[in-house]
């Protein structure tokens, strides 16, 4: 018998565009793997079609007047619990909410051209199918803290005797900004170093830096070359560089790639870059930790660290938006501990003092 076709993805468009409402479903729908089966002008209209439709994904327009795409989006998931992929202007405001709609439960979003002109948004049609082919194979997580995750986690592997964790290197994807922004502001002090790469445009990675920062005991900020990695304090990779070190363990510190180098693993910054950099700085004492996310940036960059002695940890698949980078580090053999989102604040913190045999 014949191969059944796949079926198609099945897209509600939102934007209080009717022009940009036409051009998203017409990028989509050329794609032959998406069918736009609804559009709406507004949150109001967009929780209708939702109800009514059952899309298996939205794309939702940021800014729109009266009931905004911030707004609409408790809605939307209340009615039907469908990945929404956020469409935004490159601005600073922008980018700060759409950020607060990826903490609400968004899976991913599209930086909208700045120019407003069709062929800036014809020329990103690719990004656009793929964001949207791979939020439908995400999951909407909204983790909510329980008795039971408590008590089951699986403490951490016992490490050599009068050690503790030097540095704590993170990498993260699509459902980061959510998954962060719970875990972070759980951190305290004393903690190791954390360096984090979350792969976000470059304007976007400050703010969220600063979005962090304000809800944090620890000190969070986008990294500029020359920071020194210290205790006590997050240094996130801007967008668009790649976060090395240099120096000793002693006194390390952030060496960005410049602008024009190339992307490592399909990204900059990259996973791999950081992973890879920790475990040449600070060998057995380093810790990565791979997390939600699409494709296989740091599986290698665990290897390299596994190798030099260090400890790895991998996010579950029950608590990832997408079950991708983490997935294969695991399959390779480069993760020795899986955890759940709610427990790595504890995880970080059990590695922060000095480590009993």
């Amino acid at each position: 018998m014949p191969e059944t076709e796949p079926r198609p993805v099945r897209v509600l468009v939102v934007d209080d565009s009717a022009l940009m409402r036409r051009l998203i479903a017409d990028v989509l729908n050329a794609s032959g793997r998406i069918q736009v089966v609804a559009t709406a002008r507004d949150g109001r209209e967009a929780v209708a079609q939702a109800a009514k439709m059952k899309p298996d994904v939205v794309t939702l327009d940021v800014e729109m007047p009266g009931i905004s795409g911030l707004d609409a989006l408790p809605a939307l998931l209340a009615v039907h619990e469908a990945p929404v992929v956020m469409v935004s202007a490159l601005t600073r405001e922008g980018a700060d909410v759409t950020l607060k709609a990826l903490e609400l439960g968004a899976v991913d979003f599209l930086p909208k051209p700045a120019s407003g002109r069709l062929s800036d948004l014809q020329a990103e049609g690719d990004r656009l199918v793929a964001k949207v082919l791979e939020a439908a194979g995400s999951r909407v997580y909204r983790p909510r803290r329980s008795a039971a995750a408590t008590t089951t986690a699986t403490p951490p592997p016992a490490p050599p005797p009068g050690e503790a964790a030097a540095c704590v290197a993170i990498g993260i994807s699509t459902g980061g900004p959510q998954a962060l922004a719970r875990v972070v502001p759980l951190l305290r002090r004393p903690s190791p170093p954390i360096l984090i790469v979350q792969h976000m445009p470059a304007r976007f990675t400050g703010v969220f830096a600063e979005r962090l920062d304000r809800c944090s005991e620890l000190a969070v900020k986008e990294a500029a070359d020359g920071d020194p990695v210290e205790p006590d304090r997050v240094l996130i990779a801007p967008g668009g560089r790649h976060l090395d070190l240099s120096g000793r363990a002693s006194r390390a510190r952030a060496a960005l790639s410049a602008p024009d180098e190339p992307a490592v693993s399909g990204h900059k910054p990259s996973v791999d870059v950081l992973f890879r950099a920790v475990a040449r700085i600070y060998g057995a004492s380093a810790v990565a930790v791979i997390m939600t996310g699409m494709g296989r940036d740091g599986a290698d960059g665990c290897r390299a660290v596994l190798d030099a002695g260090g400890l790895t940890l991998g996010q579950d698949e029950a608590t990832s938006v997408v079950y991708g980078m983490n997935k294969a580090a695991c399959l390779e053999g480069a993760v020795k501990l899986q955890f759940a989102l709610d427990d790595l604040p504890d995880l970080i913190r059990a590695l922060s003092g000095p480590r009993r045999g």
